[in-house]
């Protein structure tokens, strides 16, 4: 008799052991890292929001930035490591995405503000197009690999994809109304964060979840 054929003959262990091992095999990788992730992303969406829509002075461009560094791009991190733990690859991918746009914005704005790269006022708004177009480029091609999602999830990042145009055709066209405009889709997409992440915290709380919609491709 193998090795193999002897586990298969052995009796099972009680059903308090066998849950004993489960959660021992889990360990620390374990739970949801939408539960960090997602407050994470809210937080510095509405912060940015508030910024474009005129809360502070047009001058304060970095007037988000301490939300933005010190907790979107950390909570946002730590939710990629732990959902790649866990083996969760896509959300791992989203995760880190949105950490390195968050990230980079706020190493942009401080750049410019203090002239980190040499950069000549003549080629802020150059610079800043890159930025916007470069960001826009991924995350239309995130929208568009993660089709097969809940559609809420579908319409955070197309909201997004959104924001980001109106932003770049604002700062193309030195036009306040347009930027405005991609601030309120900057909320708008943190409204819609907002909803994943209670159906989120109702799952881990023993709740039952919230309807996040059928994926626009199966």
């Amino acid at each position: 008799m193998t090795s193999l054929d002897a586990t298969a003959d052995a009796p099972a262990p009680p059903p308090a052991a066998a849950e004993e091992s489960a959660a021992a095999a889990a360990g620390p990788l374990a739970g949801d890292p939408g539960l960090v992730g997602l407050p994470s992303f809210i937080v510095g969406s509405i912060a940015l929001g508030l910024v474009l829509v005129g809360v502070v002075p047009a001058t304060a461009v970095g007037a988000s930035l301490p939300i933005i560094m010190a907790a979107t791009s950390v909570g946002l991190l730590v939710a990629t490591v732990w959902a790649a733990a866990l083996g969760q690859s896509a959300v791992a991918s989203v995760f880190g995405i949105f950490a390195g746009f968050w990230a980079s914005y706020a190493v942009l704005v401080l750049g410019l503000l203090h002239n980190w790269f040499g950069i000549g006022l003549t080629a802020v708004i150059d610079t800043e197009k890159l930025f916007l177009i470069t960001w826009l480029v991924v995350i239309v091609i995130l929208t568009l690999a993660t089709v097969r999602l809940p559609v809420a999830y579908t319409a955070v990042f197309g909201l997004i994809d959104v924001a980001l145009l109106l932003v770049l055709l604002g700062t193309v066209q030195s036009s306040s109304g347009l930027l405005k405009t991609g601030g309120y889709f900057v909320l708008a997409f943190a409204a819609v964060g907002v909803y994943i992440f209670f159906g989120s915290c109702s799952l881990a709380t023993g709740g039952k979840h919230v309807p996040l919609g059928q994926p626009l491709m199966r």
